[in-house]
């Protein structure tokens, strides 16, 4: 996501996130201004898609409203399914263990995306990189073998098994080269806002969404300088420089479909994903270091020395607004 090293890097939602296999005790919570469906997810150590299930919520949850009453998982342990019995193991007896199921594996065919992988098997896009060790900026290509985690179940039946065809002939480099001038000509076309009018959004977005203004101003001015127009050699775009694959996490912390070309809608991306990160992570740091690193990368692998730099660059610009 960085422009200025273009290093497109973001977040692997907590893998902890997937709901438990037992009977979960639940309770109804009532929706308060800027709650999300994934806000009630980390609160509540379980899923978005847990939470849609259980509420029968229409268009998959896409719109919440204040006041709203929904049932969400207790904090405590989960409980025996009703109409089943726990088991008591016998004085001196190990429990019996259950059998570990083989983990599934889905090879990448043309168009696949992790995204859609991620809504095939019912699992969440944040899990599914942390699990393969990807960020959200990572390709993938045919023929990939993605380990797919949790008991989630398919959503549609898988198709008849075909020979694995060879990689497309078009460099990822030559696919990539042609994204960001897609992009660059498309922002060239659209009206976006000055500098100072960009400043005011930020300040105005962040303050909305319980953000800190100055450090999502600082944020955006050392990735674009406060240009929607600016596009990486990733084609991270915009004020906030929001990859793709960043910008389908960020809708769904939204609520919505939110379009990276349109200034305002970039900007609630970014503010988006700061917050989510900064609720997960153990610092203010680190959560700066996770927007251009990665936190699931940060959290395992620590912080590489041009992360160091964004993270002092940042407090720095944060220092003189």
């Amino acid at each position: 996501m960085p422009f200025a090293a273009d290093v497109a890097a973001l977040v692997t939602p907590p893998h902890a996130l997937v709901a438990p296999a037992q009977q979960t005790v639940w309770t109804t919570v009532t929706v308060r201004s800027g709650d999300t469906l994934w806000d009630l997810a980390l609160k509540h150590r379980t899923s978005t898609e847990a939470i849609v299930t259980k509420n029968r919520l229409a268009r998959g949850g896409a719109v919440i409203h204040v006041g709203q009453k929904l049932l969400v998982p207790t904090s405590g342990a989960a409980q025996p399914a009703s109409g089943t019995s726990a088991t008591t193991a016998k004085p001196g007896t190990a429990p019996p263990k259950k059998p570990t199921a083989a983990p599934r594996v889905h090879v990448v065919r043309s168009g696949d995306t992790m995204s859609g992988i991620a809504a095939r098997y019912r699992t969440s896009l944040g899990t599914l990189l942390a699990a393969n060790q990807l960020r959200a900026s990572s390709y993938i290509f045919v023929g990939q073998r993605i380990t797919i985690p949790g008991p989630g179940v398919v959503a549609k039946p898988a198709p008849t098994a075909k020979p694995v065809p060879k990689p497309a002939s078009t460099p990822p480099s030559t696919t990539r080269a042609a994204s960001v001038a897609a992009s660059k000509a498309k922002l060239a076309a659209m009206s976006v806002p000055s500098r100072i009018e960009t400043a005011d959004l930020i300040r105005s977005i962040a303050t909305r969404h319980g953000v800190d203004p100055k450090l999502a101003q600082a944020i955006g001015w050392l990735e674009s300088g406060w240009h929607q127009r600016a596009v990486s050699s990733t084609n991270a775009v915009g004020v906030m420089q929001i990859m793709p694959i960043t910008g389908t996490w960020a809708s769904q912390l939204a609520g919505r479909k939110l379009d990276l070309y349109d200034v305002r809608d970039n900007i609630t991306a970014g503010v988006l994903v700061l917050r989510a990160l900064q609720n997960m992570a153990e610092s203010k740091d680190q959560a700066i270091a996770a927007y251009y690193q990665g936190l699931y990368s940060v959290r395992t692998r620590g912080l590489f020395t041009d992360t160091k730099a964004y993270v002092a660059s940042i407090k720095g610009i944060y220092a003189r607004l």
